[in-house]
């Protein structure tokens, strides 16, 4: 089993260097083949060619592509200078640059919403997940029955109904119309009422489309898992259903659910952008979107590479899930 840890950790850390090279070259480099130097979006058009330089000084623009990415590695652990002549600007450790357009640091921008997106996110889960799974479960233990049929009509339309047309209606409905939900978000920490009261109609909504694709996953895995030979064989030996189903049947159905599980949650902790908008969460995927607006290059990159991050975190929990319920991956 320790192997087995040590291989994926392995894999999650050249996985995330690559995405930095990748992204970092996306977002620094190309712009420069495409005719448009980010010193010019740090300073503005209209700013005169010697402050230019100095930016590109400072920032390092005009270093190789290689140290310029060393430098930005060697920042996000040690911290980083910007040095241009006497003006020396130190950026603690995690150091992922200043913002282009506030001159802020990138990171206290993205600290401050990492956890409305952590809340979000991890509420949504608990609630797709038990509804989700349960649905599907019942539906096919009661294969055609009427709940069996009202259960993936419901599925249907969660899967079919975009986030931005069931969120804008839950608002109409009860934050405009029956003032049930109303306030901005606040922490949990501040004000647990209201962090919760501005926060479950965005779960319910993302729950909603999310149970819906688990609920259909759930069921038909389940269908073909009950048709196995072990589970006749574990029946045949006179174990109560309850066995069969929980001990047995449930055991291999996890298996897609926590794969699709990993994607979606990885997602999800990069930013929720549609339910975040919707809402008017600040959020990562809120502040993605005002980045982009705005072209703040060193804000996208820093939501890019933790969003990154949440995903390949999400996919190596997933890994060691499965050897958890199949032990057969631990030899592979």
């Amino acid at each position: 089993m320790l192997a087995y840890v040590i291989r994926r950790l392995f894999a999650v850390a050249m996985m995330l260097l690559v995405v930095t090279l990748t992204t970092f070259v996306i977002f620094f480099v190309l712009p420069k083949w495409a005719g448009s130097d980010p010193a010019y979006l740090f300073a503005g058009k209209q700013t005169d060619p010697a402050s230019i330089e100095g930016i590109r000084q400072k920032l390092g623009l005009s270093d190789p592509v290689l140290v310029q990415f060393w430098h930005f590695v060697q920042g996000l652990f040690a911290g980083r200078d910007y040095t241009n002549g006497a003006d020396v600007t130190h950026c603690p450790a995690p150091c992922f640059g200043y913002s282009f357009r506030t001159e802020q640091e990138v990171w206290p921008l993205l600290s401050e919403a990492i956890p409305v997106t952590l809340s979000l996110a991890a509420g949504a889960c608990l609630l797709w997940i038990v509804g989700g799974v349960s649905a599907g479960v019942v539906s096919a233990l009661r294969r055609g029955s009427i709940w069996d049929r009202g259960a993936m009509t419901v599925a249907l339309a969660g899967v079919s109904l975009p986030i931005y047309f069931t969120g804008l209606l839950s608002l109409a409905i009860f934050s405009y119309q029956l003032d049930w939900v109303s306030g901005e978000f606040a922490p949990l920490d501040e004000d647990p009422a209201q962090w919760f009261q501005t926060l479950i109609l965005p779960w319910i909504t993302l729950a909603f489309l999310y149970a819906a694709m688990y609920a259909r996953l759930t069921r038909a895995t389940m269908l073909e898992i009950m048709g196995e030979d072990y589970i006749r064989t574990a029946r045949a030996k006179g174990l109560k259903e309850k066995t069969v189903i929980g001990r047995h049947a449930m055991r291999s159905t996890w298996t897609p659910v926590l794969t699709l599980l990993g994607l979606d949650l990885g997602a999800l902790l990069g930013g929720a952008v549609l339910t975040e908008t919707t809402y008017n969460l600040p959020g990562l995927g809120h502040l993605a979107i005002e980045s982009i607006s705005s072209k703040d290059l060193p804000l996208i990159l820093g939501v890019t590479l933790f969003a990154a991050l949440f995903i390949c975190v999400a996919n190596l929990l997933v890994d060691l899930l499965y050897a958890v319920v199949d032990p057969r991956v631990r030899i592979g």
